[in-house]
């Protein structure tokens, strides 16, 4: 979560007016190059790649007239001006709340490669599409006009500003996956293989788990979709929500290995290559596995294990874990509806193999509420926000606290380190600039009246914070 290159960001921009329409008057604006019109909620972070911009919103604002109602949708524009160029456009499961919460539209942030975009859909779905859309021709796939309609429903035809699908594979399907509330998860591309997360989690009871022989980490091979390997270390089995976390990869630790948090609130090590058996079934070996929950989490004095999703328990893993010296850093939370509770946030040596609760812990961080953020690390400083809102600096080296920020607001999303600031959002509207470094200093909060879910990213000198109804580019 750091942007090194970024030079010169401002810290006094001004997102401006929203007129008639919910268009941006830019007139209005300070050092915004343009901004483009999101649907009413959006949650995943924005990625910049050959020219274009991509993010995920919801449909309650059609681009196209022929596609209404409730369906998740992402967006891809032209990087320069922000005119909108094509959007893949998916239908409801019509599961509720329960597996595709409504109106949550595409909260995966896409992962791409050269002309190719990886994404987790709505529908639990992993699909991979031509970065040129169908102005170009349709390429892979050719059930576009059916599958953005939905099953039973008349085909939709596809013009150029369609998304053009290479291959889709269909988690729910082959693996027997069930989504909890929404898949969310982001893929991480290396290599020959896309690596997600499933989302495979519990039903509408919260106790029960619909299918605990499902993965809760996978691999595809990136050109074909077909299944590559998968964990087979009964995570699913131990979850006590679901296995929202994205993965992360790394080459140090003395493995070339994927690092995850799984929903059983442990992080883990896997080797990268899947390995393939006599009978074809490809395995993510397992390397290491840390418990991010101290011991007081999972049992009370009594010795009775502790109840989940009450403030003094166990929590799972939902950030991105990441590497920085050849350590982990990872927090514990649960989902936002669970509200606060007790957290904790880990370094963790990767270079150990087993279980490395003990052997692995380099320090543990316990002054923090319960996080659904991924941690930032610099210049030998990690900051991670939690949920009720605070941020915490600390060094990355010993865990010691340096300083700490309540931006009174929730935070979903996380810290950005770039320019020598650290810049986050809130759910009460507002982008809140910090100095970066040992002593605490407030450089700016601004407000731009919707709340920020994700995090801010920067792209050749430029960032873009998207808000739940828009998205914005801004320059020096």
């Amino acid at each position: 979560m750091t942007a090194p290159r970024a030079e010169q960001l401002p810290t006094d921009f001004n997102p401006g007016a929203i007129g008639e329409n919910e268009v941006i008057d830019p007139a209005t604006t300070k050092h915004v190059k343009w901004t483009a019109k999101l649907g009413s909620q959006s949650y995943g972070n924005t990625v910049v790649a050959g020219g274009r911009v991509y993010v995920g919103t919801n449909n309650a604002w059609p681009r196209d007239s022929k596609y209404q109602g409730d369906r998740a949708t992402l967006y891809c524009f032209d990087e320069k001006t922000g005119e909108f160029i094509w959007q893949l456009v998916v239908p409801k499961l019509g599961a509720g709340k329960v597996s595709d919460w409504e109106y949550l539209g595409i909260c995966s942030s896409p992962a791409v490669e050269g002309d190719r975009l990886y994404l987790v859909t709505n529908r639990c779905e992993i699909v991979c599409l031509d970065t040129r859309g169908m102005a170009d021709g349709n390429q892979g796939v050719t059930d576009e006009p059916q599958y953005t309609a939905g099953p039973g429903k008349p085909p939709i035809p596809q013009g150029p500003t369609d998304a053009d699908v290479i291959w889709r594979y269909d988690m729910r399907d082959e693996l027997g996956v069930f989504p909890h509330n929404i898949a969310s998860n982001s893929p991480l591309v290396v290599g020959d293989y896309v690596y997600v997360a499933t989302s495979n989690g519990v039903d509408w009871s919260h106790t029960n788990i619909p299918n605990p022989r499902s993965p809760a980490l996978i691999a595809l091979d990136k050109k074909t979709g077909e299944l590559a390997g998968e964990e087979m270390s009964d995570i699913s089995k131990r979850m006590l929500h679901c296995n929202w976390a994205s993965p992360a990869y790394t080459e140090e630790g003395g493995a070339k290995q994927i690092v995850w948090g799984g929903g059983d609130g442990w992080c883990y090590g896997f080797a990268a290559k899947p390995v393939v058996d006599e009978d074809g079934y490809g395995e993510l070996k397992e390397l290491w596995r840390f418990d991010c929950n101290p011991p007081r989490y999972r049992t009370g004095k009594d010795g009775k294990p502790i109840k989940y999703a009450t403030p003094d328990g166990p929590s799972e893993c939902i950030g991105t874990p990441i590497i920085y010296n050849g350590k982990a850093y990872i927090a514990i939370g649960q989902d936002p509806e669970h509200g606060e509770g007790v957290g904790s946030f880990s370094c963790i040596d990767i270079s150990k193999r087993g279980d490395i609760t003990q052997t692995g812990k380099v320090w543990q961080y316990t002054g923090i509420d319960r996080s659904i953020s991924t941690a930032g690390a610099a210049d030998g400083l990690v900051y991670i926000a939690d949920y009720a809102g605070v941020v915490h600096c600390l060094d990355a080296e010993n865990g010691t606290l340096y300083w700490k920020h309540d931006t009174g607001s929730h935070i979903w999303g996380s810290t950005l380190l770039a320019d020598g600031k650290v810049y986050l959002g809130n759910e009460d509207k507002q982008i809140v600039i910090l100095a970066h470094g040992k002593e605490k200093k407030i450089i700016n909060v601004v407000d731009f009246g919707s709340q920020v879910y994700s995090t801010p990213i920067v792209a050749n000198g430029v960032m873009y914070i998207s808000t739940q109804t828009h998205l914005y580019a801004i320059q020096p």
